[in-house]
């Protein structure tokens, strides 16, 4: 039976993924949000700009919201006055979760990669599944939905607040675990605990298929009482029999991942590493683009969403492997305070080691709704910068796209990184060269 569903945050990654499942499940979708989607209204769905309650009308089944919604959101506010069913996004996707054979990604980092991986994989192995992610891929038309006519639903389940909590799958991988999202965790036993309670409480009958290389995931494999439990390591003989065409030794153990959920759904081999060699990755992760300067010259731009410690190192050092003679200028925007504050250190670490030519830090990237003005006192992107010792402060992206065009000279590779709008560097870039 059809139903009448507005999100609010519709433009998010994730919750832009879940309304296009509702839209092509034949539902009537409307949603908001600060920058709408033209993409989904072009798909059939109504959207509107900004947040009011006249947005949300007595017709409306459920209202589902994003995580970064605060539910003082006057949409929100009206749904419950009109006695609506409100849900968040990982409450929402939890109950897709229940009406299919459920694969679930999780991890500090590769949850996106893994995915679009395992996807290619279940698509060449004949499976026809349903896929939710948190990116886009050129394989769906740079969108991040796939309808399938299986029972399989293939999904990224985020920590984040627990989100996966609200998840049941049969098969659940673990890439990694790491400190991150401290603004809602305690600590890294905490996140340890929380995994845990993910994979006894909501994997009830199915089957975990976890990363042994993982200090982390280790533990959590050690105090959990499942017996349907896969390791994996990359010191096994399935790693030596991937092929990839995206570099970097952490897409080895995605790839990895993603060949042991295949084995176990039972896909050919041959299958599997032929979908893994085609796969050219995912938008934000190592997305490479040619962009011409002002001079005629060109740049190769890689953009990454690196955005913790760890995965910033995996990112420069596949940018190495790849690019081996090439001069490296990195850009380097924070992400929320919170997680500048509390990773200071890692940071710190990763950047100063960091084998790049230049070295770029941006303003701190703000999360609306998310940060402590104590903890902005606290740190800041010139303090991080002046830590480092090597690296040079730009401001906002304006002032960075400025000093990159005044500073590149062609033939540079140009790695931009993080989980905010640094993305947007290349498009100004290509902006002013296309003014002057």
């Amino acid at each position: 039976m059809s139903k009448k569903i507005h999100f609010v945050g519709i433009g998010g990654i994730g919750v832009s993924s879940l309304a296009r499942h509702y839209l092509e499940t034949g539902n009537d979708v409307r949603g908001s949000d600060v920058n709408p989607s033209e993409e989904l209204e072009k798909e059939g769905a109504i959207i509107f700009k900004g947040h009011s309650e006249n947005n949300v009308s007595a017709e409306t089944d459920v209202l589902i919201h994003s995580s970064a919604v605060s539910l003082n959101n006057p949409e929100v506010q009206k749904a419950k006055k009109l006695g609506i069913k409100i849900q968040s996004y990982p409450e929402a996707l939890g109950e897709v979760t229940r009406n299919y054979f459920t694969i679930a990604v999780s991890g500090t980092h590769g949850k996106s990669t893994t995915t679009g991986m395992l996807a290619l994989i279940l698509i060449k192995g004949g499976l026809d599944p349903t896929v939710i992610i948190g990116t886009k891929m050129k394989e769906f038309g740079n969108r991040n939905y796939r309808k399938g006519r299986s029972e399989y639903l293939l999904i990224e389940a985020d920590e984040h607040k627990g989100a996966f909590l609200n998840y049941f799958p049969k098969v659940a991988v673990i890439n990694n675990i790491e400190e991150d999202h401290l603004d809602y965790y305690k600590d890294i036993e905490d996140i340890l605990s929380t995994f845990g309670k993910y994979i006894e409480a909501n994997l009830s009958d199915g089957t975990l298929i976890i990363n042994t290389d993982d200090e982390n995931s280790r533990k959590v494999k050690e105090r959990i009482t499942k017996e349907n439990v896969i390791g994996y390591s990359l010191q096994e003989e399935d790693a030596k029999s991937i092929e990839l065409s995206v570099p970097g030794k952490h897409n080895l153990g995605n790839a990895l991942a993603a060949l042991k959920v295949g084995d176990h759904l039972g896909i050919k081999k041959g299958k599997t590493l032929q979908a893994l060699k085609e796969f050219k990755g995912t938008w934000r992760r190592f997305d490479e683009k040619d962009v011409i300067l002002r001079n005629g010259k060109s740049v190769r731009i890689i953009n990454d969403y690196a955005h913790h410690p760890t995965a910033i190192k995996a990112t420069l050092e596949a940018v190495k492997e790849k690019y081996p003679k090439k001069k490296v200028v990195a850009v380097f925007q924070p992400h929320q305070y919170e997680r500048t504050y509390s990773l200071f250190a890692g940071f710190k670490k990763v950047l100063r080691q960091a084998s790049t030519d230049k070295l770029i830090i941006t303003d701190i990237y703000t999360v609306k709704g998310r940060e402590s003005e104590e903890i902005m006192r606290k740190v800041s992107a010139e303090k991080l910068v002046e830590e480092v010792g090597k690296a040079v402060y730009t401001g906002d992206l304006e002032a960075t796209g400025e000093y990159l065009l005044k500073n590149l000279h062609g033939k540079e590779i140009l790695v931009i990184m993080g989980a905010g709008d640094v993305y947007d560097l290349g498009g100004y870039i290509e902006k002013v060269r296309n003014n002057s």
